[in-house]
């Protein structure tokens, strides 16, 4: 299985509302997406949506990486020695993660096609289901409240809630109002994206369990590289600590796992650089006792569906957040995972399972 052609295409989607985050905020979903075909005829895809913030690949950078340095040495290769392509593929750039990781899920498309199984069960296939929790971008009180209590409406039962744009009393009042309109059953994530000291994440965290507002989880509430204030929040608090920005590769896993700076880790495929070397971080976390969450940029459907099928294929990944298709105000993708409301089902087609994409105005890189 030789890999032809490797060819990128831009798109852009404009979300139905605004997601802000404490980094961020967008209004529409760009990405690069990736087709390699194979001599014998299969057709692999994978999507890079840019997030300088967070991956520090921008849409140019994600190209230039694809077409200077991963192309060239792709061409050519046969798929079957994907050992081989993957290791390659880990030492050929210092980060561009996300570059990576499109080229990472066409490989693997194209290799669990080969084989006529849907890549989640070519991956282990622990799961055909999942539930994925909604995220209520932040902003004031009122309107958080609002789009909490719609989102229940929707059928939601988990709701990923950002924090960590103002100070820890904004933050407080935010979850104070969402939680007085959703009632007490429903399960609550805060996602800080980075935005508090050590020192302030431990007096938030503290305040809310002292008000009973049952907090599931506190995502990454330091600067990514602050491994000794993740891990001070992590011992002075009940509430479960999430790292996520502090872990890209299976090293930083390694660090964070070590010195038990967190109780849960969150794992993304434009982080990891792919489904590769995401299954080493989930590898290592299960053989330290810690469970993993697969977690997403905005994205399209393609990307999610990628990394619905690494989620589906383990036991350690008992959480999910791939409402970024949701978001969208149109759909280009046919096929892949599909929604029913909070639920998730896996394709039983092989590879990704995805049918057609509609890349309207896309611009074909050669």
């Amino acid at each position: 299985m030789i890999i032809e052609q490797i060819e990128t295409f831009r798109v852009a989607v404009p979300l139905i509302k605004p997601f802000k985050t404490a980094l961020r905020t967008v209004t529409t979903a760009e990405s690069i997406f990736v087709k390699i075909t194979c001599d014998n005829g299969i057709v692999g895809w994978g999507e890079a949506p840019p997030t300088i913030v967070i991956t520090g690949d921008s849409l140019l950078s994600i190209e230039a990486a694809i077409h200077h340095v991963i192309k060239p040495f792709l061409q050519k290769k046969n798929l079957l020695q994907y050992e081989v392509i993957f290791q390659g593929l880990k030492t050929l750039l210092v980060g561009n993660p996300s570059p990576k990781a499109a080229v990472d899920m066409a490989i693997y498309d194209c290799l669990s096609q080969y084989c006529k199984l849907p890549l989640y069960q070519f991956l282990g296939g622990h799961k055909r289901e999942m539930e994925t929790d909604f995220t209520v971008s932040v902003n004031g009180p009122e309107e958080m409240g609002e789009d909490a209590v719609s989102y229940i409406q929707k059928g939601f039962n988990v709701l990923k809630v950002k924090v960590g744009k103002d100070d820890i009393a904004a933050d407080i009042e935010r979850i104070l109002e969402i939680r007085r309109r959703v009632g007490k059953d429903i399960k609550i994530r805060l996602d800080a994206n980075q935005g508090w000291t050590a020192k302030d994440a431990i007096r938030a965290i503290r305040k809310m369990e002292d008000n009973d507002l049952r907090i599931e989880l506190v995502e990454q509430p330091v600067k990514a590289d602050d491994i000794e204030g993740l891990k001070q929040v992590t011992d002075a608090v009940d509430t479960l600590i999430m790292a996520d920005e502090s872990v890209f590769t299976p090293k930083q896993a390694f660090q964070v796992l070590k010195t038990r700076s967190a109780d849960l880790i969150n794992i993304k495929l434009m982080k990891a650089g792919g489904i590769y070397q995401a299954q080493i971080i989930n590898q290592l976390a299960e053989t330290c006792g810690v469970e993993c969450m697969v977690g997403s940029m905005i994205e399209t459907r393609l990307g999610i569906t990628a990394a619905a099928h690494l989620a589906a294929s383990k036991q350690n990944i008992n959480r999910f957040d791939f409402d970024a298709p949701l978001m969208l105000a149109k759909e280009i993708v046919e096929g892949g995972i599909q929604y029913n409301n909070r639920l998730i089902t896996m394709p039983e087609s092989p590879g990704l399972g995805i049918k057609c994409i509609d890349i309207e105005g896309g611009v074909l890189i050669g």
